[in-house]
């Protein structure tokens, strides 16, 4: 059995991607923009939300439920890793979100085109 520095040791060592993702409708193509400094466990979570009808955007839960799952797709449009000990560093949510404005900026993700909100500042 391995000792809780090995276990914390061979925490640190794990590799998580960051970077931006899109959910994106086949059937429309419309697509969903967001970045995460887990880009595994981001999808995971908007599965599970989206499976469960307690996703925080209305507009794709309601295709998600008209279409079914198997309509959208995961694509990770920007990724680098980084190792668990870095996560705690802000930078890095702050490029994420950085790089997620430039591609809502070039993809207008919204009305027709997508599911992000625009913000209105």
């Amino acid at each position: 059995m391995k000792s809780k520095k090995e276990i914390k040791d061979n925490y640190k060592q794990l590799k998580f991607k960051i970077g931006v993702f899109q959910i994106r409708n086949t059937v429309n193509n419309k697509i969903y923009i967001e970045s995460s400094t887990d880009l595994v466990a981001a999808w995971n979570r908007h599965k599970f939300q989206l499976k469960f009808g307690t996703h925080p955007n209305i507009e794709l839960q309601k295709e998600w439920n008209e279409f079914g799952e198997e309509k959208f797709v995961y694509e990770i449009l920007s990724v680098s890793e980084i190792k668990q000990d870095d996560v705690e560093k802000t930078d890095y949510r702050n490029d994420a979100k950085q790089l997620e404005k430039m591609f809502i900026e070039e993809l207008q993700p919204f009305n027709d085109k997508g599911y992000n909100i625009k913000n209105m500042k």
